[in-house]
């Protein structure tokens, strides 16, 4: 199911819900003052940055699969 899914989409979802928050909120009336922003900014940003650095891909194969992959060969 998630096999399709990579990080670039899900990090862009992410920062289009944050968008269209902040706009509704923006179109409606709400203040936004210095405080809310960096709020805002750090909602945006932080989560995008810890998907780039645990989503690494796959892990890099065992010794037992290297050694399972050169008998297979023979």
């Amino acid at each position: 199911m998630f096999s399709s899914v990579n990080r670039w989409s899900v990090i862009s979802a992410w920062l289009a819900v944050f968008v269209t928050a902040a706009s509704i909120g923006a179109l409606s009336g709400i203040s936004v003052t210095i405080g809310a922003g960096v709020l805002w900014l750090l909602a945006c940003v932080m989560p995008p940055a810890v998907i780039l650095m645990v989503w690494r891909g796959a892990p890099p194969p065992t010794v037992a699969e290297v050694l399972h992959a050169v008998e297979g060969h023979d």
